[in-house]
């Protein structure tokens, strides 16, 4: 009809008033973009477009119920792995194997009933294996777990040090009703049973990754030392500092200190030992990651030995200071001393356990690793031909036990991959290709092939940086690149 106007092209122009005035070539080009734009607007991405997804082997037998003898007449396709440690695998059409599985069962209504069948099989399987695990573990809960943990000696030593000063300073305290060395004898308790804490810890920081806990259970050692310090203040603090105010408010006459003097003599020296030999095992330490005694400390690098040293370095204070409040009271017959002595036990005790709880605190809360360190990191990827653009959000965090997470956001070049994308192809196949593209469904094909091929690329590139990372790098274990 005259009277609706001239034919429309996709964008809603008319081809002649565009042509007006353009060259033949250019009028041809012009006309073949709006039928692309007009192909790429209609294409409905539905069952139809995604007929020829990709599908591997084990999902095709589990989601169509088929077995490999069916998989071996489909047409098979070689895709990279997007593992760095494992070779490239074999996939099918998803379209090919939706006609199998029809032409095995016969029906779609036949298929979904096999598929409930095997999902009731494989529930009755799993409740199985469940059973067994808690057969498992009342067998071993009943003849003992023989798993062996790798405990520090320092903190085995503790343990057994710190429970001998115990039974004789409560033995000291019964004998003369002293309150400092009440506060002793409560400190040496609180102090076996924080080191039991933290050898529970020990053991099962070093227990390997599962599905539920992917990066391990190291961050154990840290919550341990964390009730390790919660319970110094209950239980010492607390104790110490509600005994000796008991003692200024309700004065009582104390018998000979003999024994006394005799009993924080010999703790003196089991104290002064456990010192020596966790001051020893943090040197080596320290020296082992170059850093300075100081900084080991601070950073909370081994929780279970950095509270082995506050401990013992509190218990030797602890025991000059109730030494000190006794001999005071012995010289002048006031048994307010060995109270105030027991309140002072406390308050160093106090100081100690907030130390504990902060520095481990920061720990869980996820801290990052020193700033050179993430530089060093950071320049490795900076450095690299892929990168040559930014690096965003670096995060590297400290999972204990040495282990580093590393995650940062990389602003690929896109030329540099192309370009190693197309030294591994055949150039002269590419430009015979693109010649013989003559429709807008055959520029889609070829785009569509290529610029998948260009994506695995990307993808080997990221598998290739995680992996020198590590290599450059021993400490990091996790490496998350994400591509902006």
């Amino acid at each position: 009809n005259s009277e609706d106007g001239p034919p429309k092209s996709a964008s809603g122009d008319a081809p002649e008033t565009i042509s007006a005035g353009l060259h033949p070539v250019s009028f041809i080009f012009l006309l073949l973009s709006y039928a692309v734009r007009a192909v790429l607007k209609k294409r409905e991405y539905g069952a139809k477009y995604t007929q020829n997804n990709f599908i591997t082997a084990v999902r095709a037998m589990n989601e169509f119920c088929l077995k490999p003898s069916d998989l071996e007449q489909l047409r098979k396709i070689r895709r990279r792995s997007p593992h760095d440690d494992t070779e490239a695998f074999t996939v099918f059409l998803r379209s090919d194997v939706e006609a199998k599985a029809l032409d095995v069962w016969g029906s779609h209504e036949a298929l979904a009933r096999e598929r409930n069948l095997r999902k009731e099989v494989e529930r009755e399987y799993q409740e199985n294996i469940f059973r067994n695990q808690q057969l498992l573990k009342e067998y071993k809960d009943f003849w003992g777990n023989t798993k062996v943990s790798t405990l520090t000696p320092v903190v085995v030593f503790f343990v057994l040090s710190n429970g001998l000063n115990f039974f004789f300073k409560l033995l000291a305290w019964v004998y003369t009703g002293s309150a400092s060395m009440f506060s002793e004898a409560i400190h040496s308790l609180a102090d076996t049973c924080n080191q039991g804490l933290l050898a529970l810890g020990i053991s099962q920081s070093i227990r390997n990754p599962d599905a539920g806990h992917p990066y391990g259970f190291s961050n154990m050692r840290y919550i341990a030392s964390l009730i390790s310090g919660v319970g110094i203040f209950m239980m010492g603090s607390g104790l110490s500092w509600y005994h000796g105010i008991m003692g200024l408010l309700h004065p009582e006459p104390i018998e000979s200190l003999l024994w006394a003097y005799c009993i924080l003599a010999g703790s003196l020296v089991s104290e002064g030992a456990t010192l020596l030999v966790a001051i020893n095992e943090i040197k080596k330490s320290a020296h082992h990651h170059e850093v300075s005694f100081y900084e080991y400390v601070m950073q909370s690098r081994d929780p279970s030995t950095n509270v082995v040293l506050l401990e013992d370095a509190a218990a030797v204070i602890g025991v000059i200071i109730a030494a000190s409040s006794m001999g005071l009271t012995s010289l002048t017959g006031n048994p307010c001393y060995d109270s105030l002595g027991s309140i002072g036990v406390g308050t160093l005790l106090g100081a100690v356990s907030a130390f504990l709880i902060y520095t481990n605190t920061e720990a869980l809360l996820g801290r990052s690793i020193q700033p050179e360190r993430v530089q060093k990191l950071t320049e490795f990827l900076e450095n690299d031909p892929a990168v040559s653009r930014a690096i965003h959000d670096v995060k590297a965090t400290d999972l204990g036990l040495s282990k580093v997470r590393f995650k940062a956001e990389v602003d690929f070049d896109g030329r540099v991959v192309t370009r190693s994308y197309l030294e591994k192809q055949d150039i002269d196949q590419i430009l015979y290709e693109i010649q013989q593209v003559k429709t807008p469904e055959e520029l889609e094909n070829f785009m569509l092939k290529h610029g998948e091929n260009i994506i695995d690329t990307l993808g080997a590139e990221v598998d290739r940086l995680e992996k020198e990372l590590k290599q450059r790098n021993p400490e990091v274990r996790h490496v998350d690149l994400e591509i902006l």
